[in-house]
């Protein structure tokens, strides 16, 4: 892959606002590979997504967001650099189900997707010899459903050992407590099975049946305290009829949830989603 620093910023919608990033740019020969910008009108605020080729560049990334601050701050921007080559360490959190893991493993495996995986801990056993067999540690913490927290808390140390920027919920199927989700904000990564705001919650593969819906789907999103409400990132559907029972409807869902979590994943290590408020915009 290309070496590139990926700058990404919000700020107030304003005149001038891409003159000044290129501005800084081309004052130190930057080579702008990608560029992807957003106005959203309606809120008066304005996304910004550069790859920019690093040999171009006279300096690291550290030097770069001295460079730059000034004009951040300038413009109000909340906004960050990333270097395409500090590659993201994401935990996987399991349960039985394996079809979203295996499809990340062997994504991961056959460099679909650019980043470490440390390890995978489930609160179930199942999936050892799956992660194994991809040389990836696993780690089975099993939850006391009289006392999760020492569940969430170990979990919680496993990830900080490893030095994990992102946990990704591979259809985990616990419920995160409202305190570590404020200490990982816009950082845990879940697929939900359906289409969201629709069937949160347990079963919605039932919900959806005894709804008699048309349409199935997945939803990525990030994870808040807040049940299947955090910021959405990808979703897709698939058709169902009156015809198909639960259990197809089931089959069915696996293949969307398996694309939805690894597209959702993908642009999240390649910093494509801007997150406003309770709403994203993504640079797919």
């Amino acid at each position: 892959m290309e070496h590139v620093f990926r700058l990404t910023l919000a700020c107030p919608d304003r005149v001038g606002i891409v003159a000044r990033v290129s501005n800084f740019l081309a004052q130190y020969n930057g080579t702008i590979i990608e560029a992807n910008q957003h106005a959203d009108i309606r809120e008066g605020w304005f996304f910004l997504r550069n790859e920019i080729k690093a040999d171009s560049l006279p300096f690291d990334i550290d030097t770069f967001r001295q460079a730059f601050a000034p004009i951040a701050r300038d413009l109000e921007m909340s906004w960050d650099v990333h270097d395409s080559r500090a590659r993201r360490r994401v935990v996987i959190l399991a349960s039985k189900d394996n079809h979203c893991l295996a499809d990340l493993l062997n994504r991961w495996h056959s460099g679909d997707l650019d980043c470490d995986i440390p390890c995978v801990i489930a609160n179930h056993d199942h999936l050892r010899g799956l992660v194994e067999w991809h040389g990836i540690p696993f780690h089975h913490v099993p939850v006391d459903p009289d006392d999760k927290a020492g569940h969430f808390a170990e979990v919680e140390a496993l990830a900080k050992e490893v030095k994990a920027d992102t946990l990704v919920l591979a259809r985990y199927m616990q419920i995160l407590p409202a305190d570590l989700c404020a200490r990982w904000p816009l950082r845990i990564i879940n697929i939900h099975h359906s289409f969201l705001p629709s069937f949160i919650g347990a079963k919605p593969y039932h919900q959806a049946f005894e709804r008699g819906v048309k349409l199935i789907g997945a939803t990525c999103h990030y994870v808040t305290e807040d049940l299947d409400a955090g910021p959405i990132i990808d979703q897709d559907v698939t058709r169902v009829s009156h015809r198909d029972e639960v259990a197809e409807m089931v089959r069915r869902g696996k293949d969307v949830e398996r694309a939805v979590l690894a597209r959702g994943l993908r642009w999240h290590l390649e910093d494509r989603v801007l997150v406003h408020g309770n709403k994203t915009v993504v640079f797919e």
